[in-house]
């Protein structure tokens, strides 16, 4: 394996036994100038965002199609030298890191659209597609790809991190958007997953394997996604609340009545101040969900009148109809730009973002436990989520430098993992597990990891791919 200790910025580090300088050698050969090993470009192809330290590859291969992933796996795997798949770079946990060097393969220019298959609402695309160019190229079918976690995520690395966001709550997450996958295996060969049958018996579901497998048993080139009909009428806008367990409460009734909302985020009072710094808004600074309805003209309506009875009995209201579609647009762009505007609270710090989630019934109990934390602790950590399906996230503002600032804000973290699995929950439920969340996993999976351990041990016998993710040292 190449040297552990390289500086990010060092020049290509070359392992002891030649195999990674053999595999760039033949590599760049090869794809020619499509195989870089500059320090700058290894070093965006490691972890950039939040906390975790950067670990670059050894060098970047930019393939252009199944089969050059296929070459490229093929020859990592006979020199037993780790692979790393990319796609947009935007993921949270360190999932692109290369603790023990490597290859990482860029899937950004695998970015085609293969078909759309209309009447069956699905279409087949390419692993660097992102959701913002898939939507743009169907909408004038009437259709659209809900996934949406904010970042314009790749839709490969949406699969591999079984991402979510938004609208999660009325459209479900990757696993569920996922009908078939083209996996190119640890051994270099080339499968497929499922299908475009909405149902089957045939067989392990091996798509529902590799969504959510962070790189760690294959890289996914191709992929066969569910689609929907774009709705008649959307209805949308924000409710504030004297407090977040109302706030929460609301949340828990809303879905607990089976009212089909599309969205509905929360953010707390810091989270507002922030966001109307830096998206030029002038909301109130108190605790205030974000909401979406989707349907026909009478039945968003109705779901936006039952919404309003709702917030009523937990103080909260007026809800404030976004009637204009600018205006909402105005709106869930200020949500999505969360991460960004909490840097204006203190924009010298830096950014430790985490997530985790719970049975709805136990969400207000969380956060709230979780505000509290945060208040005894003194940090500056506005919370926002998608409470619709229990998950939020706490973005701290904290600086790295400081080894007890960072040991305390760790500490919390943990505390904050260990309060959601206790309560039913997971640990992460969009981010993934990448290298930020192996700690917690033990606790939240028991025995269960070690079934975990042996379906990556047959699969990747060689750990090459994406190693020292999801999994923790036994």
């Amino acid at each position: 394996m190449p040297d552990l200790a390289k500086a990010p910025d060092e020049a290509l580090a070359v392992d002891t036994h030649g195999a990674t300088a053999a595999v760039i050698s033949k590599l760049k050969d090869r794809f020619q100038d499509r195989c870089a090993t500059s320090p700058a470009l290894r070093q965006q192809h490691g972890h950039t965002t939040t906390w975790l330290e950067n670990q670059p590859p050894d060098a970047v291969v930019f393939a252009e199609s199944t089969q050059e992933v296929a070459d490229v796996v093929r020859l990592c795997a006979e020199h037993k030298v780790p692979v790393i798949p990319f796609g947009a770079g935007s993921s949270l946990e360190g999932h692109l890191n290369a603790p023990f060097g490597g290859i990482s393969i860029d899937l950004s220019r695998m970015n085609a659209v293969l078909e759309v298959n209309d009447q069956d609402l699905d279409c087949r695309v390419q692993a660097g597609v992102t959701r913002k160019q898939l939507n743009s190229y169907i909408r004038d079918t009437g259709l659209f790809f809900p996934i949406d976690p904010g970042a314009d995520a790749t839709v490969g690395g949406m699969a591999a991190t079984r991402a979510s966001g938004t609208n999660a709550v009325r459209y479900g997450t990757m696993k569920d958007a996922v009908l078939g996958l083209t996996v190119v295996t640890a051994d270099g060969r080339i499968i497929k997953t499922g299908g475009r049958a909405r149902k089957s018996s045939a067989g392990y579901d091996l798509t529902r394997l590799y969504v959510g497998s962070e790189g760690t048993l294959g890289v996914i080139t191709e992929l066969t996604l569910r689609l929907h009909g774009q709705p008649e009428a959307i209805s949308g806008g924000i409710c504030t609340f004297p407090d977040i367990a109302a706030a929460c409460n609301a949340v828990i009734t809303t879905i607990q009545m089976g009212l089909p909302v599309a969205r509905i985020e929360l953010l707390d009072a810091m989270q507002i101040r922030a966001c109307n710094t830096y998206s030029k808004l002038d909301l109130a600074e108190t605790p205030t969900l974000f909401l979406e309805f989707h349907g026909s003209e009478a039945g968003v309506r109705e779901q936006s009148e039952t919404f309003s009875e709702i917030a009523g009995e937990f103080g909260g209201g007026p809800f404030k109809w976004a009637t204009a579609a600018e205006d909402r647009t105005r709106l869930w762009a200020a949500r999505h730009d969360a991460y960004w505007a909490g840097k204006t609270l203190n924009p010298e710090a830096d950014i430790m973002v985490t997530d985790v989630c719970v049975p709805i019934s136990r969400l207000a109990d969380c956060v709230a436990e979780t505000a509290e934390d945060i208040r005894t602790e003194g940090f500056l950590a506005p919370i926002v989520g998608h409470v619709g399906d229990g998950n939020f996230h706490v973005q701290i503002l904290v600086n790295l430098d400081d080894a007890e600032e960072r040991r305390r804000t760790e500490a919390f973290v943990g505390r904050l993992a260990f309060r959601a699995i206790d309560m039913g929950g997971t640990c992460t439920g969009e981010h993934g597990v990448g290298q930020g969340k192996q700690k917690y996993m033990a606790h939240e999976h028991g025995e269960a990891l070690d079934v975990m351990r042996s379906l990556k041990r047959a699969l990747d016998p060689d750990n090459i791919m994406n190693p020292g993710k999801i999994l923790p040292q036994s």
